[in-house]
C-alpha cells in the first residue's frame, strides 16, 4: 500500500450550464495541467499507477500532466463526477430553487443540493447519493490497497466525497470542502493499519508563484 494523490481536472468550460458543454478543458485548463506535470517532473515524483475518470476533462488533464509512470493511465468510470447540472435542474423543477449564475450563488446552493439529494428529495436523479458514496468508497479503497504510489485524475465532487469518507464529514462540511477545491489541486491520502488518513489537501505548488497567481481557478 502507498500514497494516493488525487488531482482535480484543469479548468473546464466554466460558462456551461449542462454536463456535455462543461466537459472540456479551457486553454487555461490545459496550461494548468502542463504546469502541474512540469512540477511533478521537476520534483522527481514517479507513480507506479495512474488513473483517471472517463470524462473528457479527466482524460485531457491526464494527458496534459503526462506523469512519469510505468504503465498507461487506467480509465475508470467510478472516478467520474456527480452530475451537478442535472441535479440542480431537477431541484429547480421540483422545488423552485434556482440554479445559481455566479460563485456566490453556488456557495449557497451546493450544501442545499447535497442535503436534498442525500435525503432523497430529488426525483429522477442519474444516481442516488448513497450510490455515489458507495462507488467512491469502493474505488478509493481499491486504489489505496494497490502497490506503489498512485495518481488519480478526477473531479471536485468526487474528491469532496472521498474527504467525507476519509474524515467522516457531514453534508455541510463536505460541500465546503468541494467549494474550496481548485483546478489541478492535489490531495493525498495514506493508508494506515487503522484506515485512510488525509495528509494533503488543495495543494497548488505549480501555481504558487507571483507570475502564476492569475491562473488559479475554482470553476
Amino acid at each position: 500500500m502507498s500514497f494516493v494523490t488525487f488531482v482535480r481536472h484543469g479548468q473546464a468550460n466554466s460558462s456551461a450550464r449542462d454536463e456535455d458543454s462543461y466537459d472540456r478543458l479551457s486553454d487555461l485548463g490545459w496550461q494548468q495541467a502542463r504546469w502541474l506535470g512540469g512540477w511533478l517532473d521537476h520534483s522527481g515524483e514517479v507513480f507506479a499507477r495512474v488513473y483517471s475518470g472517463t470524462l473528457r476533462r479527466h482524460v485531457e488533464t491526464a494527458e496534459g500532466i503526462n506523469a512519469k509512470c510505468a504503465a498507461d493511465p487506467v480509465r475508470d468510470a467510478r472516478l467520474n463526477e456527480l452530475e451537478y447540472f442535472t441535479l440542480a435542474s431537477l431541484m429547480h423543477q421540483q422545488h423552485g430553487i434556482a440554479v445559481p449564475t455566479d460563485r456566490e450563488g453556488f456557495v449557497e446552493h451546493l450544501p442545499t443540493l447535497f442535503g436534498y439529494w442525500k435525503d432523497g428529495r430529488i426525483e429522477g436523479t442519474p444516481e442516488t447519493f448513497d450510490a455515489f458514496e458507495a462507488r467512491t468508497r469502493a474505488v478509493v479503497e481499491e486504489i489505496a490497497a494497490g502497490q506503489g504510489r498512485a495518481l488519480v485524475v478526477t473531479s471536485g465532487g468526487f474528491i469532496g466525497m472521498a474527504m467525507r469518507i476519509v474524515m467522516g464529514l457531514d453534508i455541510r462540511a463536505m460541500a465546503h470542502a468541494c467549494l474550496a477545491i481548485e483546478n489541478t489541486s492535489m490531495h493525498r491520502i495514506q493508508p494506515l493499519s487503522t484506515g485512510l488518513a488525509l495528509t494533503q489537501f488543495n495543494a497548488l505548488p505549480h501555481l504558487d508563484t507571483p507570475e502564476r497567481q492569475h491562473a488559479r481557478s475554482h470553476l
